[in-house]
């Protein structure tokens, strides 16, 4: 089963501690999120993430298919990394590192790291590059988008 890399950098102009207190909030995924991916967390989240909270939510990723996902938050380390993991969904594996560095007083460097690998073998590998990196990009690309325009 191969496992593939996604790795995002961008800058933001904004204090680490207001970037921490945005992406610590998963009441915030959905402003991130494509509204493409009809996205619908069906757990009560709290204001702040900690090692072990469950976040349940549908997406439809692909050809508008509903898909239960279950998150946990494995590791924080405030204000710069965590990590979410699933737990149910779609990946045979997803590991989503996130790192927060202050350049300086006013501008912070926000990374993204995940690791993932798809499930039924080479069958799902072939669905790889005509439909799961291409919707990965998609969703970075706007999430990307989404966070210069909130801390722009």
């Amino acid at each position: 089963m191969p496992v593939h890399t996604l790795h995002r950098t961008q800058i933001v102009p904004a204090s680490l501690e207001a970037c921490w207190s945005f992406f610590s909030d998963p009441r915030n995924l959905e402003r991130i999120t494509p509204p493409s991916l009809d996205f619908d967390v069906r757990s009560e989240v709290p204001a702040k993430i900690y090692p072990g909270l469950m976040i349940s939510y549908r997406v439809r990723p692909l050809f508008h298919i509903p898909v239960s996902w279950l998150t946990e938050i494995t590791h924080v380390e405030e204000p710069h990394r965590f990590v979410d993991e699933q737990r149910v969904g779609p990946y045979a594996i997803w590991h989503h590192e996130h790192f927060f560095t202050a350049l300086d007083g006013c501008r912070t460097e926000i990374r993204d790291l995940v690791h993932y690998a798809l499930p039924f073998g080479w069958l799902g590998e072939l669905a790889h590059a005509p439909l799961v990196a291409p919707q990965l990009e998609r969703i970075f690309a706007f999430r990307h988008q989404a966070v210069a325009e909130i801390f722009g």
